[in-house]
C-alpha cells in the first residue's frame, strides 16, 4: 500500500481479504454465535429486552407480534423483518425450546413443519421464565452500549438468573465456525452447578451423575452415553437419538410412534416411511397412519401378519429419521472470542458472570441504600426540631435561603436540606414518624447486608445457590428424553430367535418356512402330512433345510444367483401356501424360476459350490465368488441352450454323484473338475443318451444312497454296490424307470 497524494491505493488481494475478515467476524460476534453468560445471540437479546421496555410481562396483556418486531427492529436491529419474526417465533415453539422464552397465542408453526401465521395474526409476552433473563437489567448488573444510530442505550449481555445457554441450548452457523448446543433440564443443571460451587474440583464424571445427559424438548431415547461424555470433556462429540416407539396390539403387529427425535419433522418422517415401503426396501407395512391431535404426538404403523415386528422396527431405525445422530459442538464467544467449552467450563463461565451481576447489583444497591440512609438522617433531625425547622421555612423568603439556612443551622447536606423542603406535611404525624424510624433501621440492616455480601465472595456464591435453588422449585420439572446404554451395532439377526427351519419351494413359484417340530417321524408307507397348500396343477419342487440365521443362494433355471438371509422367507404354517418368490426377487427376468437353492451355515465363505445343467455339464467354482449378490442377481454359470439342474456344497475333496432321469448314475472324485469362474460353462460330467436328462446332483456322505422315484417308490443301495467311474462317463444304473416307478 502506498499513498500518491490523497488517494489511498491498495491490491484487490489485501482489500478483499481486509473486508472478509472484517465480514467473518461481524457474523461470528454479532449474529450465528450465543454469548455464553445468557446463551443468546443478538438478535434473540434484543427482542426480549425490547418486549420488557413495552411491559409485555407474563401477567399483562398480550400483544401484536408485528409491534414486537418494529420495536426491536426500529430500536436495536436493524435488519429483515422476517428474521426477527423467525427468532420470536423459534423462542415460543415448546418443541424447538425446552422452557420457551415467549408466551405466544395463535399459531407459531408445528412439528409438520407448518410455518407459522404472519406477524399481524399472532401476539405475544414474555413468558414468566423468561423475566429471569431481564431480571435486575436497571440495577447496573451490565454494561450497555450505544444503539445502530446512537440515540438509545442496549444491554452488551442479560443479566439471567439462571444457566439459558445449557437449558434452552443454541444452534447457528458463523463463518468457518458452527455451534449445536443441546438443550438440558433445569433441574439437573441447578443441580450441577451447585455441585461446581460447593466442590469447584468435580470432574466430568461427577457431573455427569447429576447432569445425565440432554434433555430434548420433543423427548426421545439416547442410545449410549460415551458421546455424552466425550462432548462433556471435549466439548465435540456425537450422539445417537431415537423416537420413543411400542409394539402393540394381542398379535404385537402395530407399532405406535409417541416421541420424534429432536429437530425431525413428522411430516417429513412420515413420507420417508411411505417410500421406502413404495420402493419396497422396507416390506410388511399395510398401513401408515397418524393420529397425532391435542393431547400429543402418535403415529400407528400397521404390520403384515408374517413379519417380525422386531426387524421393521430395525429397518425404520436404519434408513428414516426414527433415529438421528446429533452432533454436539459446545462453541460460544467468551470474553469476547469464539471458544470450544466443556461442560464444567459453560457452567464456570455462568457462575463468572452471576458473581458479577450480583457484585454489581449489591454495589448498586448499597450506594442506594446509602444515599437513602443520608436522607432519612435528615428526615430524622427534622422531626425532632420540627417547629424550629417550619419557623425557619416561614421566615426565609427563597427557597434556596430556606435550603441555606437548614444546611448551616443543622449542619445539614444540600441533599438533606432538599428532601427536607420536599416533604410533604402528611410526613409530620406520628404514624409517618414511626414509619421514617422503622425504615432508617430496616435500612442500617440493609446497608449491613450488603457489605457482609460483598466482604467475601463465597457470601456471593452462596446468594447465587439461594437463587437458584429458588428457580429449581419454580421452573424445575421431570426430564422427558430417557438414556439407555450402548447396545452396539444392533443386526436384525440379534432380534430373530435361531432355529432350525424346513425351506419349502414350489414349481409355479411359492416359498416359505416352516418349523421343523410342525412334522413327526412316520414309518414306511405313512401317508405324511399335508406340507403345503398348492394351487391347482402346481406342485412342491424343492425343501431343504436351514437356519433362520442362515444366507441362502437361490439359483434358478437361467443360471443366476440371488442371496436372502433366511428370516427373510416368511414363515407359514403346513396349510399356508407360502409367497411368491418374485415378491421376494423383484428383480427375477420373466420365465425365471427357481429351481435349487443351498443354505450357508455359520456364514461360511470357505468351500465350493458344484453346479450341473440338464445336458449334463458340471463346474466347480469358489464359494468366495458369490460373496457379493447384487439385488439383481448374479450370473452363475454359462448355459447357452442349457437349463440348471442342480446345485451342491463341496469341500474340494469330496465324491460327486450325478443321476438322470432314466435312471443312470456316475460316480467320481470331484478334484478331477477342476475350479472354474463364474462365467464358465463347466466341462461334461455325465454322458446321457438321447431323451435323458440330468435331475440330481450331491456329494457321497456316508455308506449309503437313496433313490427315489416320481411315483413314490424308492430304495436303499450301499455306495459300494455301484462301480466308480471317472468324469465324463455314461454311469450305471440305478434303478428301473419304468411304468410302475415312473
Amino acid at each position: 500500500m502506498k499513498r500518491i497524494g490523497e488517494v489511498v491505493v491498495r491490491t484487490i488481494e489485501s482489500e478483499m481479504k481486509r473486508c472478509f475478515i472484517d465480514y467473518s467476524m461481524s457474523v461470528i460476534m454479532s449474529r450465528a454465535l450465543p454469548d455464553v453468560r445468557d446463551g443468546l445471540k443478538p438478535v434473540h437479546r434484543r427482542i426480549l429486552y425490547a418486549m420488557s421496555e413495552m411491559g409485555l410481562y407474563h401477567d399483562k396483556p398480550f400483544k401484536k407480534s408485528a409491534r414486537v418486531v418494529g420495536e426491536t427492529l426500529g430500536k436495536y436491529h436493524p435488519h429483515g423483518d422476517q428474521a426477527v419474526y423467525d427468532a420470536l417465533v423459534r423462542m415460543a415453539q415448546d418443541f424447538s425450546l425446552r422452557y420457551p422464552l415467549v408466551d405466544g397465542q395463535g399459531n407459531f408453526g408445528s412439528v409438520d413443519g407448518d410455518a407459522p401465521a404472519a406477524m399481524r395474526y399472532t401476539e405475544v409476552r414474555l413468558s414468566e421464565i423468561a423475566e429471569l433473563m431481564i431480571e435486575d437489567i436497571d440495577k447496573d448488573t451490565v454494561d450497555w452500549r450505544d444503539n445502530f444510530d446512537g440515540t438509545l442505550k442496549e444491554p452488551e449481555v442479560l443479566p439471567s438468573r439462571f444457566p439459558n445457554l445449557l437449558v434452552n441450548g443454541s444452534s447457528g452457523i458463523a463463518v468457518g465456525m458452527a455451534t449445536n448446543i443441546p438443550p438440558h433440564n433445569l433441574k439437573e443443571v441447578i443441580d450441577g452447578i451447585i455441585a461446581v460451587i460447593d466442590d469447584p474440583k468435580i470432574d466430568t464424571e461427577g457431573l455427569m451423575r447429576i447432569i445425565k445427559g440432554p434433555d430434548f424438548p420433543t423427548g426421545g431415547v439416547i442410545c449410549g452415553r460415551s458421546g455424552i461424555r466425550q462432548a462433556y470433556e471435549t466439548g465435540r462429540g456425537l450422539i445417537r437419538v431415537r423416537g420413543r416407539v411400542s409394539i402393540e396390539g394381542e398379535d404385537r403387529k402395530r407399532i405406535v410412534i409417541t416421541e420424534i427425535p429432536y429437530q425431525v419433522n413428522k411430516s417429513d418422517l412420515l413420507k420417508q416411511i411411505a417410500d421406502l415401503v413404495k420402493s419396497g426396501r422396507i416390506d410388511g407395512i399395510t398401513d401408515l397412519r397418524d393420529e397425532s391431535d391435542k393431547s400429543g404426538l402418535r403415529v400407528v404403523i400397521e404390520l403384515r401378519k408374517d413379519v417380525v415386528p422386531d426387524i421393521i422396527l430395525n429397518q425404520l431405525f436404519q434408513h428414516t429419521q426414527l433415529q438421528v445422530t446429533f452432533g454436539i459442538l459446545n462453541l460460544a464467544i467468551v470474553d469476547g472470542e469464539p471458544k470450544i467449552l466443556s461442560l464444567k467450563e459453560m457452567i464456570q463461565a455462568f457462575i463468572r458472570h452471576r458473581v458479577e451481576v450480583i457484585t454489581r447489583k449489591a454495589r448498586y444497591l448499597l450506594r442506594k441504600a446509602e444515599e437513602r440512609l443520608h436522607v432519612l438522617e435528615g428526615f430524622l433531625i427534622a422531626l425532632d426540631n420540627i417547629d424550629e425547622v417550619i419557623d425557619l421555612i416561614k421566615r426565609s423568603d427563597k427557597v434556596d435561603s430556606a435550603k441555606m439556612r437548614l444546611m448551616k443551622r443543622f449542619s445539614l447536606s444540600e441533599v438533606q436540606a432538599k428532601a427536607i423542603l420536599d416533604m410533604r406535611l402528611q410526613r409530620l404525624t406520628g404514624m409517618e414518624r414511626k414509619s421514617i424510624e422503622e425504615e432508617y433501621e430496616a435500612t442500617k440492616k440493609e446497608i449491613d447486608r450488603l457489605k457482609g455480601l460483598l466482604a467475601e465472595r463465597k457470601n456471593i456464591l452462596q446468594e447465587i445457590k439461594k437463587e437458584l435453588i429458588q428457580i429449581r422449585e419454580r421452573f424445575g420439572d421431570e426430564r422427558r428424553t430417557e438414556i439407555v446404554e450402548e447396545e452396539g451395532e444392533l443386526r436384525i439377526e440379534d432380534l430373530i430367535p435361531e432355529e432350525d427351519v424346513l425351506v419349502v419351494i414350489t414349481h409355479e413359484g411359492y416359498i416359505k418356512r416352516m418349523p421343523i417340530d410342525l412334522y413327526r417321524i412316520q414309518r414306511r408307507g405313512g401317508v405324511g402330512l399335508l406340507g403345503m397348500e398348492t394351487k391347482e396343477e402346481d406342485f412342491l419342487s424343492l425343501s431343504f433345510m436351514a437356519s433362520t440365521h442362515d444366507d441362502v443362494l437361490l439359483f434358478t433355471n437361467q443360471g443366476r444367483v440371488y442371496r436372502l438371509k433366511c428370516y427373510e422367507i416368511p414363515e407359514g404354517g403346513r396349510r399356508s401356501k407360502g409367497k411368491a418368490v418374485v415378491n421376494l426377487l423383484p428383480k427375477m427376468n420373466k420365465g425365471e424360476r427357481v429351481v435349487t437353492g443351498v443354505s450357508l451355515g455359520d456364514g461360511r465363505s470357505k468351500g465350493y459350490l458344484v453346479l450341473a445343467t440338464k445336458k449334463g455339464f458340471i463346474k466347480r467354482t469358489k464359494l468366495e465368488h458369490f460373496k457379493n449378490i447384487r439385488s439383481n442377481g448374479l450370473i452363475a454359470i454359462d448355459l447357452r441352450d442349457d437349463e440348471l439342474a442342480d446345485v451342491v456344497l463341496s469341500s474340494g475333496d469330496d465324491e460327486i454323484f450325478m443321476a438322470s432321469k432314466n435312471g443312470k448314475a456316475c460316480w467320481f472324485d470331484e478334484r478331477e473338475i477342476r475350479p472354474m469362474g463364474r462365467n464358465a460353462r463347466g466341462v461334461v460330467g455325465m454322458r446321457l443318451e438321447d431323451g435323458d436328462e440330468l435331475v440330481s446332483l450331491d456329494v457321497v456322505k456316508g455308506d449309503d444312497i437313496l433313490t427315489l422315484t416320481e411315483n413314490g417308490f424308492g430304495k436303499r443301495s450301499g455306495i459300494g454296490d455301484y462301480r466308480k467311474t471317472r468324469r465324463g462317463s455314461k454311469g450305471v444304473k440305478t434303478i428301473l424307470t419304468n411304468d410302475r416307478n415312473g
